[in-house]
């Protein structure tokens, strides 16, 4: 039996994971995936072996602490693939950890496709090399890439962003507010703190400081939006002061985005969905202070947000480390909220910037790509 290892350690690289599984599903239904992933690569059909959160972590001193978890369960996949012998791999993003388990899968002679490139156009274009020399292609999500990877030699595909496929909008606005209680005179501020727990951790009480600021100028509704591989236990209540009235929603969540005045979301993927939605944004992200200390010197952009990277000027307000402060916070929500013109501007620039993440069926695309590398391991695939 054809087996794929299929490794994703974030909350929107198990989303595109979970596509591209069902996507060659429908060409090789036989084919075993089994790895790192979540709930939906598991609905998916994948066997999951660990669960994702195990990987979700950022930053140089908080993997640390976290080394020796993640050093078992790099070995329990190599032990794994060495026990299954798959046909190929899929690693998703999570540079940090996959960039080193493709390097040990292709001594195992394990042909990897690698979903979601590392920001070497950001930071670290090291990393060029040892993709060259470990990755058999390269799936980019974003157009301006490919001309990075045609210049390095190295086997790339643009696909377009998945988000395309899997974001959609069920519900309008006033049923949304009917389904969840919520008040349609007062302006409704969607929160999406992170993916990570220590992301939640060091964010939700700033917010909700400067929401409790700004709800003294503005009556508010708001929701709070959690990642789908969290355990809700991370916001188990008491909600901090600012947030104690607001709902917690894991389900309806681009129902919710929709629906918003506004979003507040750290940096991330929900950056783009809010774009692609056509909702106004203010964006935030905070890290320890040594990390932060040691990675801006490594990092050549001077933006933070995915939206003001594409754009390639600042089109939403961001407020990373020490600019992130309640009072920040609330200043720029408040300016969003009751200024027109920055919305319509936001708009105007949120049409454009959908038009740049391409017309592709992405899933469809990467489950071709991993047919093409099975044939060329001789698995039989298209037989």
């Amino acid at each position: 039996m054809t087996s794929v290892l299929i490794v994703a350690g974030e909350n929107s690289g198990e989303k595109y994971g979970a596509g591209l599984v069902r996507a060659f599903g429908r060409r090789r239904p036989e084919v075993r995936f089994f790895g790192v992933g979540g709930r939906e690569m598991e609905e998916a059909g994948v066997e999951i072996v660990h669960r994702l959160e195990d990987l979700a972590v950022v930053g140089i001193f908080e993997v640390l602490s976290r080394l020796p978890r993640l050093h078992g369960i790099f070995r329990s996949l190599l032990a794994e693939a060495r026990s299954r012998r798959p046909a190929a791999a899929v690693l998703i993003d999570s540079p940090d950890f996959n960039l080193r388990l493709a390097r040990r899968l292709k001594k195992a002679g394990v042909p990897v496709l690698y979903y979601v490139s590392p920001t070497v156009w950001a930071w670290r274009p090291g990393r060029l090399k040892t993709i060259k020399s470990v990755v058999s292609r390269m799936l980019l999500i974003f157009p301006f890439e490919k001309e990075i990877y045609d210049r390095e030699s190295i086997p790339a595909t643009y696909i377009g962003h998945p988000l395309l496929e899997y974001l959609s909008v069920r519900l309008p606005r006033t049923r949304f507010l009917r389904a969840h209680g919520l008040d349609p005179g007062k302006k409704l501020v969607a929160v999406l703190p992170g993916s990570r727990r220590g992301e939640v951790a060091r964010h939700l009480p700033i917010l909700a400081r400067g929401l409790g600021l700004l709800s003294e100028r503005i009556p508010l509704e708001t929701v709070i939006l959690l990642a789908e591989n969290l355990d809700p236990q991370v916001l188990s209540p008491p909600l901090p002061p600012g947030l104690e009235r607001a709902k917690v929603i894991s389900r309806d969540r681009f129902d919710a985005l929709a629906a918003a005045d506004l979003i507040l979301s750290a940096c991330g993927t929900a950056n783009l969905e809010a774009a692609v939605l056509g909702r106004p944004l203010v964006t935030f992200y905070r890290i320890s202070p040594l990390t932060y200390f040691f990675g801006r010197r490594l990092v050549k952009l001077s933006r933070f947000s995915m939206v003001n990277i594409l754009a390639g000027r600042d089109v939403v307000p961001e407020l990373i480390q020490g600019s992130f402060t309640p009072e920040a916070l609330s200043a720029e929500a408040l300016r969003v909220l009751t200024d027109q013109e920055t919305v319509r501007g936001m708009e105007r620039e949120f049409r454009r910037l959908r038009g740049l993440l391409g017309r592709k069926r992405p899933s469809s695309e990467a489950a071709r790509e991993l047919g093409r590398i099975l044939r060329a391991a001789g698995s039989g695939e298209g037989r």
